[in-house]
């Protein structure tokens, strides 16, 4: 797994490439720990269209990312495409909790970014 996050303001940005699962999900976390630790509000975009596979502990990361952000009243939006994980999130009934958007422009724009 590849994890990559950078600032554009008003959001921190990862871009996640590999499976998101039992072995790569602690890279997510390091990553998301980093990105989070700076101070204000967090709006995060996580873009997992290039991740193939997601399992329990995988969407556990996920899960606490967004809990972190809304503690902090920030917003935690998931660029997603058709696929596994938009799958996983309607079948556990977690895509009433978490706000997706199809593409990076989408997701940068509902958050106010210039980008």
């Amino acid at each position: 797994m590849v994890v990559r996050h950078w600032r554009e303001d008003p959001c921190i940005i990862l871009h996640v490439t590999g499976d998101l699962d039992v072995a790569g999900a602690p890279r997510l976390q390091a990553e998301l720990d980093q990105a989070l630790s700076t101070a204000g509000t967090p709006n995060l975009v996580v873009d997992l269209t290039e991740v193939p596979f997601c399992d329990s502990v995988g969407l556990g990361v996920l899960v606490a990312a967004l809990n972190h952000v809304r503690h902090a009243d920030g917003r935690m939006i998931l660029v997603l495409g058709p696929g596994m994980i938009s799958h996983l999130l309607t079948i556990t009934n977690l895509d009433r909790h978490f706000e997706t958007r199809p593409t990076m422009g989408e997701a940068r724009s509902a958050l106010g970014s210039a980008a």
